[in-house]
């Protein structure tokens, strides 16, 4: 395998770990509690997930052949908090998502230095992947700070609980043993 290929399919995985940590947080709100903002300056999670999936279509769509910034993309509306139930929220989620894994998983090691444009910007194909990531993760992290805030002591942690660092390390330690 080469290295841009082994990079392709380890840069997939850390997506989807990020999707992960964003999926179980919007599982853990009621259709209220993705609507909820701390002030007018703060975003919702539904503003924040559809904020999301309008990049994520807009930068991966036809990735190779046109510019990341597309025509149709209204991205100020991205902000408006206008999407009523849940269930609509999750399906413009999955579109994005969809359409980012789709793009990647149709690239190949040897596309990783060709040029893509973002807002008439020059990029190889791999500081696109990377400028996303960093994207994608810093407000995958503000819908994890949102939801743990509204869930308080009803927080189901997505990660090593408080006071169990050393019970998990020692579990992953047996665990890589065998």
């Amino acid at each position: 395998m080469s290295l841009g290929n082994e990079y392709l399919k380890v840069v997939q995985e850390r997506f989807k770990s990020i999707k992960d940590l964003g999926d179980k947080t919007i599982s853990q709100l009621s259709n209220d509690e993705i609507h909820w903002n701390f002030n007018d300056a703060s975003n919702s999670v539904a503003v924040i997930a559809k904020h999301l999936s309008g990049n994520m279509v807009s930068r991966w769509s036809d990735f190779l052949t046109s510019d990341g910034e597309k025509s149709y993309r209204n991205r100020d509306q991205e902000f408006e908090n206008d999407i009523p139930p849940k269930q609509e929220l999750i399906a413009v989620w999955e579109k994005g998502w969809n359409t980012l894994f789709e793009t990647l998983n149709g690239l190949k090691g040897q596309d990783l230095l060709k040029s893509v444009v973002i807002r008439g910007e020059s990029h190889t194909v791999l500081e696109a992947i990377e400028r996303q990531m960093a994207h994608y993760a810093y407000h995958i992290g503000q819908i994890v700070y949102i939801g743990k805030q509204i869930k308080d002591e009803n927080w189901e942690t997505l990660s090593i609980p408080k006071g169990k660092s050393e019970e998990y390390l020692q579990q992953m330690l047996r665990r890589n043993q065998k």
